[in-house]
């Protein structure tokens, strides 16, 4: 868990702890050897988004998956202080595109999640059925969260050349001494 978090004891009981408090840059999993990161509600309280996708990215495999969970800009669950979301920073889908492409991902699918507005009134949770299915046909640019996958990218390195290749100047003799009108060919 990140350290700014705070750590949750899990799994809960007797068994040992499985909680690791780690800087969120200093990773402590050896390179290439995640198949898949699930990144729930991380990334709007990253300090510095781009270093935390570096490191994710460092420690996945080549041709691994990132799935991003963050909160929406312009969903109604960012805008009220009461909620999860009300805090940190939310992410459009450009926003995220672009912040992932920048760090070698290629993104592959969207979706979008959390249409119910933030009531306190447990009496308007009769209508979260029919608001989920409103607000997917509706106004899915609305939601209260985006979900981004995305495809780890490595790429082959390209030779640089160390000299730059010069044309040498080909001189061929000519064979048959050219008179004023002759013409040389095969220069």
């Amino acid at each position: 868990m990140p350290a700014p978090q705070g750590a949750i004891r899990w799994p809960d009981g007797p068994r040992p702890c499985r909680t690791a408090l780690v800087g969120i840059d200093d990773l402590p999993i050896v390179d290439a050897s995640i198949d898949r990161v699930l990144m729930v509600h991380a990334l709007e309280f990253a300090e510095n988004p781009e270093e935390m996708l570096a490191e994710i990215w460092r420690v996945l495999a080549p041709g691994g998956r990132l799935v991003v969970v963050v909160p929406n800009r312009r969903g109604v669950w960012s805008r009220f202080e009461h909620t999860p979301f009300g805090s940190g920073r939310p992410w459009s889908r450009g926003q995220l595109n672009s912040l992932l492409r920048a760090a070698a991902f290629t993104p592959s699918a969207f979706a979008d999640a959390l249409f119910f507005p933030p009531f306190k009134r447990r009496s308007a949770l009769g209508f979260v059925r029919f608001c989920e299915f409103v607000g997917r046909s509706a106004w899915p640019v609305f939601s209260g969260v985006v979900v981004v996958e995305a495809t780890k990218q490595v790429y082959r390195g390209v030779p640089v050349a160390t000299k730059a290749r010069r044309r040498k100047r080909v001189v061929r003799p000519v064979l048959a001494p050219a008179g004023a009108g002759a013409r040389i060919r095969g220069f």
